[in-house]
């Protein structure tokens, strides 16, 4: 797709119309996906005007028949495609207020919610009726509402993996503290622990966004790519990873590549139990690589003990980790 890069008002709704067109056609190549991305961030209005489009876009699918119908009284209905270029250009006043009759009237209490929760050490798989699936990490509690406009998800804590369907007119949503997380196709891993998100993309892309009122950039990742997010501050660190290995926790499996100690003991403290801590910042933010089996909370702690020079001491009802000098 060959669009110029103009930023007036008019211009952007312009651009942000065709862009929404191309990628509900399915077809959307690497290169124009570059071009897309580098769209995006190109000004600072041009997000919120592809946002603003595919919402009016969404709006005008679900009330289609009755838009056909009255303008088909005024006048012969032009190509697909076109036609509806044209209302998303112009913000289609009328398609739109039609679109909201049809869309919003029947759903004033809007939809279902459903909670779904695990317990330490439990892993469980849900599959959503629009055929997506969601594996739930130990500890992990979250709440999904399937919409006709786009599906929900809030992640309050833990971890989880999403194999969502495609679906281009339902845009998939996984709010994650102050960072939300947009596909319409694809897998990913999504964890919040101990006030740290963090994105992996297995397949497809996904887009990270602040939420409303929090600071930040937007970042697009591709397969292979991991985001990681401190709570409350608006940098990112965009990496490598291998998608298997952070997916490898489905299996039974953690496998760290120089994380710090402190992650890894917040996933462990998802798996058992008996909680751990750190009372040593500098021990906390030792790197930790290596793979830990998740079976006994003592035997991991044993291999754990392998791989960093730490040996556990109970204090009260839980494991404090201690430096070992030898």
């Amino acid at each position: 797709m060959n669009l110029s890069w103009r930023y007036g008002d008019e211009a952007r709704r312009d651009d942000a119309a065709a862009w929404v067109v191309r990628l509900e056609a399915g077809s959307l190549g690497e290169t124009e996906a570059a071009a897309f991305d580098a769209w995006l961030s190109a000004a600072p209005g041009n997000a919120s005007a592809f946002d603003a489009a595919l919402a009016v876009s969404q709006a005008y699918a679900a009330a289609g028949p009755v838009v056909a119908h009255q303008l088909s009284q005024r006048r012969a209905v032009p190509l697909r495609h076109e036609l509806r270029r044209r209302a998303i250009v112009g913000f289609g006043a009328a398609a739109a207020a039609a679109a909201l009759a049809v869309v919003i009237a029947p759903e004033l209490t809007g939809p279902a919610t459903d909670t779904y929760v695990t317990a330490k050490g439990e892993r469980r798989t849900v599959r959503l009726q629009d055929g997506s699936t969601i594996d739930l990490n130990g500890g992990t509690r979250l709440a999904v509402a399937l919409a006709r406009d786009g599906r929900y998800v809030t992640l309050s804590e833990g971890q989880a993996v999403f194999d969502v369907a495609h679906a281009a007119r339902r845009p998939f949503y996984v709010a994650a503290g102050d960072r939300t997380v947009r596909v319409v196709g694809t897998q990913f891993d999504v964890r919040r622990l101990a006030g740290k998100v963090s994105v992996t993309v297995a397949r497809g892309a996904v887009e990270v966004r602040p939420a409303a009122g929090a600071a930040g950039k937007t970042y697009r990742l591709h397969p292979g790519q991991r985001l990681d997010h401190q709570e409350g501050a608006p940098s990112v660190q965009v990496a490598t990873a291998a998608p298997d290995e952070v997916l490898a926790w489905r299996t039974g499996r953690l496998v760290y590549r120089g994380q710090p100690l402190s992650e890894v003991i917040a996933d462990l403290n998802q798996q058992y139990a008996t909680p751990i801590r750190i009372e040593d910042t500098a021990l906390a933010a030792t790197p930790v690589s290596g793979v830990l089996v998740l079976d006994s909370q003592d035997a991991v702690i044993r291999r754990l003990a392998l791989l960093v020079p730490i040996h556990a001491v109970r204090s009260g009802p839980g494991l404090v980790l201690k430096r070992d000098p030898a």
